[in-house]
């Protein structure tokens, strides 16, 4: 298990470093104008801090990999991780719009990649998590 945790921390990092290309590839100045200040401030505060806790995630999971298999806090640790990514994963089917995928090559490509991403994240956990 400790090699998927490696493995899982370095994609997470990868994730949240890939954020910093959001506000150019989602065009947010243009799209983020008619919102109020508060709003488009939030946005990006919200968009860095999500990087932020998902790049966290993946350094605990690169330099603790023993202590979360072994360990009680590390087990508590990786079922809320578990847990978190598998609320993810149902935002992805149930919260998000099948119009923003479907019909659209890349996009539906993007899709099945993390649908793929959040359900290995979230097997992992729970398998770490049940085997303690």
């Amino acid at each position: 298990m400790q090699i998927h945790l490696y493995i899982i921390g370095i994609l997470l990092m990868a994730l949240a470093l890939a954020h910093i290309f959001f506000p150019k590839y989602f065009n947010w100045r243009t799209e983020l104008q008619p919102l109020a200040l508060i709003n488009r401030q939030m946005m990006t505060t919200h968009t860095f801090f999500i990087a932020l806790t998902v790049f966290l995630m993946g350094l605990l999971c690169v330099t603790s990999a023993t202590e979360l298999i072994k360990t009680t806090l590390g087990n508590k640790l990786v079922l809320g991780l578990a847990v978190f990514w598998s609320i993810r994963l149902f935002f992805q089917f149930f919260v998000y719009s099948k119009n923003l995928w479907k019909g659209k090559k890349f996009e539906t490509t993007i899709h099945i990649i993390f649908s793929g991403f959040w359900v290995y994240l979230s097997t992992i956990f729970f398998i770490i998590y049940f085997n303690n």
